[in-house]
């Protein structure tokens, strides 16, 4: 089911009118898609279910009577503008760029408008349909190109032993070292963080939450652990979701494994000393000696 923008693939499946929805939260050359971003943390409750990582190849779509000297205004999703931002300064420099809502969208804007100066950014796919001419492949600055795209709906996804659990962390005061308190639950777990990125509250100026993507699930006793001492001790956090990742490493997943067997053992072995306890003690009570 097409939509023009995140906020309403999400609001649709908060509405019911869809089962999950599919949006773009990382390029490998732009960075986070900051939308997705906000939406998740400020504006729903929905969950990351799974993240899919898939390759992104953009080309410039026009008219079939179009040459690529003709072109005077090119039609793009700011994310995908950024991407060919060498590219259409090299063979396009005098071109003024306008925003569309997606890369299916820019291709269709070309087709709507009347004018023969104009061309967009977008898909093979999007291209046939919209029956336009291919003026150039390719055009990203990199090869091998990706975005990672998330998957939002309702509930916590299943363990699969090789999980990311995102979250995010407001400060409850900003000081100095309070950043540090954060990182330290993780650290002290053996936690590996594969992305620390803070963003505004946007209720004060200056004023930053983290997000963290972190190792793990939170069924696991090591990273739920972490989550429930940062919540009482470092920050408000708000939990993304547990799920599995794009792309699983077998060294991460063995990583995992040994740090949660040695956090059961350990556990095991306080768990012994604390069930010794004596309810009463009489050896403490002066009125119990002779």
């Amino acid at each position: 089911m097409p939509l023009s923008s995140v906020p309403e693939v999400i609001a649709s499946v908060e509405r019911g009118d869809a089962d999950c929805g599919i949006v773009p939260i990382e390029n490998m050359i732009e960075g986070s898609v900051t939308v997705t971003l906000d939406t998740l943390a400020f504006d729903t409750d929905l969950l990351i279910q799974r993240e899919v990582d898939l390759p992104i190849s953009l080309l410039l779509c026009a008219r079939p009577d179009v040459a690529l000297g003709d072109i005077r205004t090119v039609f793009a999703h700011p994310v995908a503008a950024a991407q060919c931002r060498e590219w259409l300064a090299k063979k396009l420099p005098g071109a003024e760029l306008r925003a569309s809502n997606s890369n299916a969208d820019a291709p269709h804007e070309v087709r709507r408008s009347r004018r023969h100066d104009v061309a967009a950014i977008g898909t093979t796919r999007a291209a046939e349909i919209y029956d336009l001419a291919v003026l150039a492949t390719e055009i990203e600055d990199h090869p091998e190109n990706e975005t990672r795209f998330v998957v939002v709906g309702r509930g916590v996804a299943r363990p699969t032993g090789h999980d990311k659990t995102t979250i995010v962390c407001f400060q409850r005061v900003d000081k100095p070292g309070s950043l540090l308190g954060i990182l330290q639950e993780f650290a002290a777990r053996a936690i590996n963080l594969v992305k620390l990125e803070s963003r505004p509250t946007k209720r004060n100026l200056g004023d930053y939450c983290f997000f963290i993507d972190a190792e793990g699930h939170i069924s696991d006793e090591l990273l739920a652990d972490a989550l429930r001492n940062l919540a009482a001790k470092q920050a408000k956090v708000k939990f993304l979701g547990s799920y599995p990742v794009g792309d699983p490493s077998e060294a991460g997943v063995a990583k995992r494994k040994a740090a949660g067997k040695a956090w059961k053992a350990a556990t095991e072995w306080v768990d012994d000393f604390r069930g010794q306890i004596r309810a009463t003690d009489a050896l403490a009570d002066p009125d119990a000696h002779a």
